[in-house]
């Protein structure tokens, strides 16, 4: 099974080390294409390796052939957004994570809205992995 993790990256990155502890969780389930999004060393202006139309050749290869979507939601970011939208049409199933916990952001009601996409508010990362592995048994 292949999984596509989405997080905020030019949209900031103070949730970091929060997706990289998912990813790491993820990855115990499923292949996760998209593992990069974790790691310390890419900063908030992206990968610098390759340009912006590669990039997004590249992810839209990789939302393709993913079996589903887990986003964490939480800071938002157009990209995560966009990618969210691009699942939808391809009819891939998505979870979407928002942590409660952090107040300065609401999660937009085009998540939070739409019937086509399981949004889970969690406290602590525990309850976000135990909803990852009920949403991967359910695939």
């Amino acid at each position: 099974m292949k999984i596509y993790f989405a997080g905020s990256i030019r949209g900031g990155r103070e949730d970091r080390k929060k997706y990289f502890e998912l990813i790491e969780f993820l990855s115990t389930h499923a292949e996760v294409l998209t593992e990069h999004v974790g790691l310390e060393s890419l900063g908030d202006n992206g990968e610098k390796n390759l340009s912006d139309e590669a990039i997004y050749q590249r992810d839209l290869e990789w939302l393709s052939s993913a079996d589903a979507v887990v986003a964490e939601v939480t800071t938002p970011s157009l990209g995560v957004g966009y990618e969210i939208g691009i699942a939808e049409k391809l009819a891939k199933p998505i979870l979407c994570l928002f942590d409660e916990s952090q107040t300065e952001f609401r999660l937009s009601a085009m998540l939070s809205g739409n019937a086509n996409i399981e949004v889970f508010h969690y406290h602590a990362l525990g309850q976000a992995k135990k909803k990852i592995t009920d949403f991967m048994g359910s695939l």
